[in-house]
């Protein structure tokens, strides 16, 4: 049925004027910092609206909770401003909800005007070389939820105790946080919020020697300066980096003029280089920087069939790519073995498709413009009506907090926008919402957390943590979460 936009309009400010009569329902899939500024800016924004906050976990926060490393509570604070936005009386936080298992993203349209998909990335990327299934091969993301205490990870198990050596693929912020948390003194992060599993495998590791490893130069790495200080100042580490690899060409001297976090990176690693001992103790903590190599294979051990033994490296050199003006890893044929029996890939994670959601398989996202879910990638930007995205399944696992907070303003503008078009007639008409999903999710017994429930576990952490010096001492089962909250 078409309708003018003048018509669209009077249809779209009836259908808000009057929350109790036909509220808009605005359903938000994923609890992480898009989702809770995409409902933030949407209660802002609408004010007849009602938004609910879906997440398959019975803790909010996402990566704020599981991925912030537990010696950063300051980079925790914006929880605070999270949990004013799940108390606001017109947002609810429904936990323990699956997309996909409890729920289909068909019956949630069903049920809401506006389905916003802010679920992350809880997968990883793969290298896609021989022997990636050995074990002893793990993924960054793995690691950091089993140190912040992920229910998912509660009984996922690193070998911390067989080997001294550990290799760390990839240069960006997640590597540098890895590496930080294996060398870091156990003892210092016996007061963070840690989960008491990881630490207690930590007192007992016998890692002693990290390698971290870039196909590129010291001038693209992909961490930061904040970052990369705090590795850097891990006391009595010894920090090995080859003199050779800070070569500057004039292609990397007009990359470093061009970007100031590079060029802070490039003159910390540079100083680390310059100022550090040229030789280690006995049994000192060290972190090596190895640039300009590609992992190639993976080497399978000969005394533990199916385990890994090292990586063997390609190395590379860099070349211009034609087009892009950026430099490129090229391999040049020679190569090198490192030995580890402990092998952590930090190569980028990864979102997952659901049913009836389009799905871009090599870039990891879906298909969007502004927001707006395309049916497709091929170029057609025909858009499904009332869906959504925001966060990394918009954009790519790329960013730091803040920035989906300007990822959830593009996402909000998009749909005002067909609210007062496309969506306008939709809004008039009236659909179930909140009470329409409690009521499915009631018959298929699912046990719902509410934002009270998971207020009981937090004041339990709280508690807990109070008993060991520990801000919080997280609940780390499905069975301990579900057992406190209802």
């Amino acid at each position: 049925m078409a309708i003018s936009r003048a018509r669209a309009k009077q249809l779209f400010s009836r259908s808000i004027s009057s929350v109790a009569s036909n509220p808009l329902h605005v359903c938000v899939v994923g609890s992480g910092p898009a989702g809770f500024y995409t409902a933030e800016k949407m209660l802002k924004k609408h004010q007849g609206a009602e938004v609910d906050i879906v997440d398959r976990l019975p803790t909010p926060y996402g990566l704020v909770r599981s991925g912030v490393a537990p010696d950063h509570p300051e980079t925790k604070i914006v929880t605070n401003q999270f949990s004013r936005v799940a108390q606001n009386e017109r947002c609810s936080f429904i936990g323990n909800v699956s997309l996909g298992s409890s729920v289909s993203l068909t019956e949630l349209r069903e049920m809401y005007h506006v389905v916003v998909l802010a679920y992350g990335a809880e997968s990883d990327r793969a290298l896609g070389i021989p022997g990636e299934d050995l074990a002893g091969i793990h993924s960054a993301r793995e690691f950091v939820w089993w140190y912040n205490g992920h229910p998912d990870c509660r009984y996922w198990s690193p070998d911390l105790k067989s080997t001294d050596t550990a290799v760390i693929l990839g240069q960006g912020n997640v590597a540098l946080d890895v590496a930080r948390i294996l060398l870091r003194p156990a003892a210092e992060l016996a007061t963070t919020d840690i989960a008491s599993h990881a630490l207690a495998a930590l007192e007992e590791s016998s890692i002693r020697k990290v390698y971290l490893v870039g196909r590129r130069g010291p001038v693209q790495a992909a961490c930061t300066a904040k970052e990369l200080r705090e590795v850097l100042g891990i006391k009595d580490l010894h920090i090995n980096i080859q003199e050779a690899d800070l070569v500057k060409t004039p292609a990397d001297e007009e990359e470093l003029k061009n970007n100031r976090i590079h060029r802070r990176v490039y003159e910390l690693l540079s100083k680390a280089a310059m100022s550090g001992p040229s030789h280690c103790y006995t049994g000192q903590r060290e972190l090596h920087f190895v640039f300009f190599r590609n992992p190639d294979r993976f080497l399978d051990s000969d005394d533990r069939s199916g385990h890994v033994a090292g990586v063997r490296f390609e190395k590379t050199i860099l070349k211009e790519s034609a087009g892009s003006g950026k430099q490129v890893a090229v391999g040049t044929g020679q190569f090198e073995d490192f030995e580890s029996r402990l092998v952590l890939k930090s190569i980028g994670y990864k979102s997952v498709p659901v049913d009836g959601l389009p799905f871009d398989a090599n870039k990891g996202i879906v298909p969007n413009i502004g927001g707006r879910v395309l049916i497709n990638s091929s170029g057609d930007h025909s858009q499904i009506e009332g869906v959504y995205v925001c966060g990394w399944l918009k954009r790519g696992p790329t960013g730091i907090i803040a920035t989906n907070l300007y990822c959830a303003e593009e996402t909000i503008a998009s749909i005002s926008e067909d609210l007062e078009t496309v969506l306008a007639y939709a809004t008039s008409l009236p659909k179930p919402g909140r009470e329409g999903l409690l009521r499915l999710l009631e018959s298929r017994n699912v046990k719902v957390i509410p934002f009270n429930a998971w207020e009981k576990i937090d004041i339990e952490e709280k508690r807990l943590g109070s008993l060991k010096n520990k801000p919080r001492d997280k609940l780390t089962t499905w069975g301990e979460l579900l057992k406190v909250a209802l």
